[in-house]
């Protein structure tokens, strides 16, 4: 099974270091210092959003039985046969906005300077090269996982396993934890 993208949501400190990864690697220059300048700006395709004291880094899922391509009359969204990757093909799309519409995680932007539907592609030039996505590349917190569904779910119960057997905690304690520390104390 190919890798996807997965998210250790108790990880995430909102640092947003994987929406300003994903719109270099989506830039013309590939480096901040070009993306800066460039105009129209890149568009990142992942974004972090808050709620309360936690955030969670929300982007396409990349869903098997995908309501976006169901709901593309035009076939621009599709799957990628080799990554199985749902990707946008830009010149199919009309911005009709049915993929913003359906996709239950909001995984699709409008974009306003295109009139296209953006998303997530999971970084194919990274991915073809053996890298991972750049949003995964950039958590320094290891929030963005590039594994396979066996992988994740290994880690996981090994995770488990410890905190059972040994006592230990199963995520590392970090910014987030103290903050949620703080607003149940009050």
């Amino acid at each position: 099974m190919s890798r996807t993208i997965f998210t250790v949501v108790e990880n995430c400190v909102a640092c947003k270091s994987c929406e300003i990864a994903c719109a270099v690697e989506h830039s013309q220059s590939k480096t901040l210092a070009g993306a800066i300048l460039e105009t129209p700006p890149p568009q990142r395709r992942i974004n972090v959003e808050g709620v309360g004291a936690y955030s969670y880094p929300s982007r396409c899922q990349h869903c098997s039985d995908a309501s976006c391509i169901t709901a593309c009359p035009t076939g621009a969204m599709q799957r990628d046969c080799g990554t199985d990757a749902v990707f946008s093909d830009s010149n199919k799309c009309i911005g009709c906005w049915m993929c913003v519409v359906v996709c239950p995680f909001g995984g699709v932007t409008a974009d306003q300077s295109s009139k296209k539907a953006l998303k997530c592609d999971r970084c194919p030039e990274r991915t073809a090269r053996g890298e991972a996505p750049a949003c995964v590349a950039a958590c320094p917190t290891g929030t963005l996982l590039y594994l396979t569904p066996e992988e994740f779910a290994a880690q996981r119960r090994q995770a488990t396993a410890r905190a059972a057997v040994c006592g230990e905690q199963p995520a590392q304690t970090n910014g987030m934890d103290i903050l949620r520390s703080l607003k149940g104390a009050n």
